[in-house]
């Protein structure tokens, strides 16, 4: 058969892309396709009435294709995660209460909501919502507590595993890392249970390449339990987290149907001929051994009814599979535009402002503050003091003017010798040394965050994680700010970043002589990074080692670089968490980013 997408005439007044429609197959009249709509949508925590509004209009859109089932995201009706929302009794009311009220405007169609119970305890669950009342409630199995994930705190481990019959279909639903076990609960519901199609509502947060990862892991269940999987993932920046999207529909062999957008919400509407895991499953002995009941767990077993009966719409042609990014640097950039503009949106922030200095870190940021925010929302300062040259002036002014953003123009010299005449009479004769220079990055600070205050702007801290891994960074001076667009970007990916902006506008929108001048701070004559740091394709790949993936030093030094600077590069990350603790949030990209990712005492001997 011939696996073709389809897209509905009319398009959904709160999605941002179109709403479509696949068909894995080509259906003839007696197939009778199980249809399934999958709500991929960008959700707020804390704001349930704002969610439960959203959620009511999705609804409503996917009522024009007369789906048998739509799906909406993990906590969909909170937001996730909510964190220690979840211990006040009056949020998880709230939240109870928003289910309910949705309830009553579900009809014939079957809707999946993520939301949190409160019961005995409290519970990561999904409702089943028909015909104006909760159905069931299924509670999460499998917790996740590592890495940014801290549901252990919160919730209870769900025990039962429930299938429900809908018409001539069962299915399953189980929620984000339920999917990532191997045996139960899915294996249960596939081959105790007979289910033949497994919703799954997730909220996956994003890193570079977790995309592929998923989608691999999903296709080896499906193919593994003989079942067709609906994974229906969150969308949207909430703090330092980035939600991906990408939802995805995998049929009983392992097989791609339909890929959900990257960083967009989208509600994608699929025609499902669920008799092709039958005669999948005829091949298969396992299902066999199951109803023997040789190990198998018990399954609840919950009736919805009859599927949804009438005509439904006419539906055209569109063309494919909604495309994954198509590089990791691209890929990143999104993750980074939509963390920042929904950071923005969220939190009730307009404008932004940062200084420009010349340099790459803050000519990729104020790129992609371009993106999120627009331009005339985004406002550029130059403090140049005495030891700024010609070249980062010239750099800093040509970054404004090639993206459309406000360019302001403060000397700080004048400021910079009251501070030195007041501190004089105390310093006495002792020698210069980095208390001047990290004078001038306060300075700044002070004066980006004079704007601040005074116009409403949110300040953008320009550092990137190689300089806050060792400590090159001057607290309460370059480090001030309310947001770090690419604090878990080491130094050489942020070239590959500005690389991607510049491809994709077309044009040198960041000046070649910032990306190709060597980095340098600019506090003293003639300073490069490079009389304080090792060379950045060296320190990068170290930093990577030690704090993405926890080497040792000793395992370091066996990958071919030198002791002494694997020495200092450690010792350096461990000493400068104090400072890590006092820097702006900002946006997760790797597997392993500072703050909620990465916990570490600041008071630590060991050396490892």
């Amino acid at each position: 058969m011939v696996r073709v997408l389809w897209i509905l005439e009319h398009t959904a007044p709160l999605v941002k892309r179109p709403c479509i429609l696949t068909a894995p197959y080509m259906a003839t009249p007696e197939m009778h396709p199980f249809r399934l709509a999958i709500a991929q949508i960008d959700v707020v925590v804390g704001d349930i009435d704002g969610n439960l509004d959203r959620i009511r209009s999705i609804l409503a859109a996917a009522e024009d294709s007369a789906p048998d089932l739509v799906v909406f995201p993990e906590l969909a009706i909170s937001g996730y995660p909510p964190e220690d929302l979840l211990l006040r009794p009056s949020f998880l009311e709230a939240a109870r209460e928003a289910l309910d009220a949705l309830a009553r405007d579900v009809g014939d169609a079957v809707a999946v909501v993520g939301f949190p119970e409160q019961d005995a305890d409290v519970y990561n669950a999904a409702a089943i919502l028909r015909h104006g009342r909760v159905r069931h409630v299924y509670r999460k199995r499998y917790l996740p507590n590592y890495g940014v994930f801290d549901e252990n705190r919160y919730f209870r481990r769900g025990e039962s595993i429930p299938v429900y019959r809908l018409g001539d279909v069962t299915l399953a639903v189980n929620i984000c890392e339920d999917i990532w076990y191997p045996g139960e609960p899915l294996a249960v519901q596939a081959l105790e249970g007979d289910a033949r199609l497994a919703i799954n509502l997730s909220a996956s947060p994003y890193h570079a390449g977790k995309g592929h990862d998923r989608e691999r892991m999903i296709a080896t269940r499906a193919e593994d339990n003989a079942i067709v999987v609906a994974y229906c993932n969150l969308v949207g920046g909430q703090d330092e987290l980035v939600f991906d999207g990408q939802s995805l529909v995998v049929d009983e062999d392992g097989e791609l149907l339909a890929r959900g957008a990257a960083f967009a919400e989208e509600l994608l509407v699929i025609d499902l001929p669920l008799q092709r895991v039958f005669e999948e499953r005829l091949r298969d002995p396992r299902r066999r051994k199951a109803e023997t009941g040789e190990g198998a767990p018990p399954v609840e077993r919950v009736d919805l009814g009859e599927r949804r009966s009438g005509k439904r719409p006419s539906l055209r042609v569109r063309g494919a599979v909604d495309p994954a990014p198509a590089s990791r640097t691209e890929e990143v950039l999104s993750a980074l535009t939509l963390g920042l503009g929904d950071y923005f949106r969220k939190n009730g922030f307009r404008e932004a402002c940062l200084g420009v200095s010349g340099g790459i870190d803050s000519a990729v940021t104020a790129a992609i503050a371009v993106r999120a925010l627009g331009p005339e929302r985004v406002h550029g300062f130059y403090l140049p003091s005495r030891y700024s040259s010609e070249t980062s002036r010239l750099g800093a002014r040509e970054l404004c003017s090639n993206l459309g953003i406000a360019y302001r123009e403060i000397h700080i010299d004048s400021i910079l010798e009251a501070f030195l005449a007041v501190l004089r009479p105390e310093f006495g004769r002792l020698p210069a040394d980095t208390t001047e220079e990290n004078l001038q990055a306060r300075i700044r600070g002070n004066l980006l965050m004079a704007f601040s205050n005074k116009f409403g702007w949110l300040v953008l801290a320009p550092g990137n994680k190689s300089e806050m891994s060792v400590g090159y960074s001057t607290l309460y001076g370059d480090m001030v700010g309310g947001f770090a667009i690419l604090k878990d970007l080491l130094k050489t990916r942020v070239y590959e970043v500005a690389e991607e902006i510049n491809r994709q506008s077309g044009r040198e929108l960041i000046p070649r002589e910032t990306i190709e001048r060597a980095p340098t701070a600019e506090l003293k004559p003639g300073q490069k990074d490079t009389d304080t740091l090792p060379p950045y394709d060296v320190l990068d790949p170290i930093l990577e080692g030690y704090v993405e993936r926890d080497l040792a030093r000793r395992e370091i030094v066996a990958l071919g670089y030198d002791a002494a600077v694997v020495r200092w590069v450690v010792e350096a990350v461990d000493r400068s968490e104090y400072k890590r603790r006092q820097a702006p949030p900002g946006l997760k990209i790797t597997t392993r980013a500072f703050g909620k990712d990465r916990r570490m005492p600041i008071t630590n001997r060991f050396r490892g």
